[in-house]
């Protein structure tokens, strides 16, 4: 199902320690890791540009970073096994433009650790989550310790019962499947509303042709999700974006919320 995973890299302590990360989540699903890193043509120190023209200076900041890029953790992604791609331009849509062009399955990024983890609505990984259209990963971004291994035991599917439930349950369910994990289904419903709810669960994976234990929260929405979560002890949390960028982008408050305060890693799909 995730054949090619595209690893986003800028060359940080805390980008090689999602490396463990993306290791294991290519040996589940079988799928091979490319590395791409965008980099800024004209970056110098203000002394370069007295010494170089502008040609030349673009001309030695590619061949630096391609250099950077090729040895960059050669020993977990050998360069003949794991290819490299080279950009230049805004980091997001340089990212979501390498993983449409080449066709990638999934991006596999980090958000960020403590108070600059709540800025994620203005970070990279926010803008790949709007731009990108194949399957978003995320994990903490963590420099002191390996972020928690991806392991195939629970899986929880945040499911809202809209239009798109159905597609995002129908991706969860694959999913579980190809690494054989065991899934749940958690909604948020008002008390007096919990047995509608779980009836109309009951029809969709019916619909859906998939088999998974439902959990009903109650509570505030966000809270309730996370709380079930951590209560399924789940490995991943899996909820849905929209389909297509329409004018209020892909992302809700919500799915936003979720992702940039879940404690387990998060497939946004």
């Amino acid at each position: 199902m995730i054949e090619r995973i595209l690893f986003p890299v800028d060359f940080s302590p805390a980008c090689s320690a999602m490396a463990p990360y993306v290791k294991r989540a290519a040996e589940m699903f079988g799928s091979k890791v490319t590395l791409v890193h965008v980099f800024d043509l004209y970056s110098n120190n203000g002394f370069e540009l007295i010494a170089l023209n502008l040609r030349d200076l673009a001309e030695a900041n590619k061949a630096i970073a391609g250099d950077h890029l090729r040895k960059f953790l050669a020993s977990e992604f050998p360069p003949q096994a794991c290819s490299r791609i080279l950009r230049t331009g805004e980091a997001a849509a340089q990212i979501a433009a390498a993983a449409k062009d080449g066709g990638f399955d999934a991006i596999i990024m980090p958000t960020h650790a403590g108070r600059f983890r709540r800025m994620l609505l203005g970070s990279t990984t926010a803008k790949v989550l709007n731009d990108a259209d194949c399957m978003v990963l995320t994990t903490q971004h963590a420099e002191t310790m390996t972020p928690r291994p991806l392991q195939h035991r629970v899986w929880v599917c945040a499911i809202g019962l809209s239009q798109d439930s159905e597609r995002v349950l129908s991706i969860a369910g694959r999913a579980a499947a190809a690494v054989g994990a065991n899934l749940s289904v958690i909604h948020a419903a008002r008390e007096d509303a919990v047995e509608v709810a779980r009836r109309r669960l009951e029809e969709l994976l019916s619909v859906v042709g998939c088999h998974a234990e439902i959990r009903i929260a109650t509570g505030p929405v966000k809270e309730a999700l996370l709380d079930a979560a951590c209560r399924a002890a789940a490995d991943a949390l899996i909820v849905g974006r929209a389909p297509r960028s329409g004018a209020l982008g892909r992302m809700r408050d919500l799915t936003y919320s979720l992702v940039r305060d879940s404690p387990v890693p998060v497939l946004s799909v």
